[in-house]
């Protein structure tokens, strides 16, 4: 497993989407809806995979969210440093910050995102099974 570049995985009713996008946006936060991400070759499998696990993970608590769209939001220039390729080169632990302004955006569109607090990673490099993650 190669270098991953942190995101959280979220919900986004659909006419929240843009809304959502350029919120985070001010925070140098990056948002990919996963249909279209550029790490993902499938992206209509990959999207009804992920949102079918995230619904059936909360048992009933958002089933109404089965249709939203499943998007990742990363960290960009301002939290990372970047490598000549343009991948992502974290310099250490993400700051505490960059966790802060995060929640806060998702908290601020309440009821049209379903999220966990919590990050994964995404690569970030070239692989035989990912096209890799270059942010410019």
């Amino acid at each position: 497993m190669g270098p991953r570049h942190l995101v959280a995985t979220v919900l986004v009713e659909p006419g929240a989407v843009a809304d959502l996008e350029l919120r985070v946006m001010t925070d140098d936060l990056w948002m990919w809806p996963v249909r279209t991400a550029p790490v993902v070759l499938d992206g209509p499998r990959m999207e009804f995979q992920l949102r079918r696990r995230m619904v059936e993970q909360r048992r009933g608590a958002w089933d109404h969210a089965a249709d939203w769209t499943p998007a990742w939001i990363g960290f960009g220039d301002a939290w990372h440093e970047f490598g000549p390729d343009g991948n992502v080169r974290p310099s250490g632990p993400l700051p505490w910050a960059a966790h802060q302004r995060l929640w806060t955006a998702l908290d601020e569109f309440g009821t049209s995102v379903r999220y966990r607090r919590r990050l994964s990673g995404i690569p970030t490099v070239p692989t035989t099974e990912w096209p890799g993650l270059t942010l410019s």
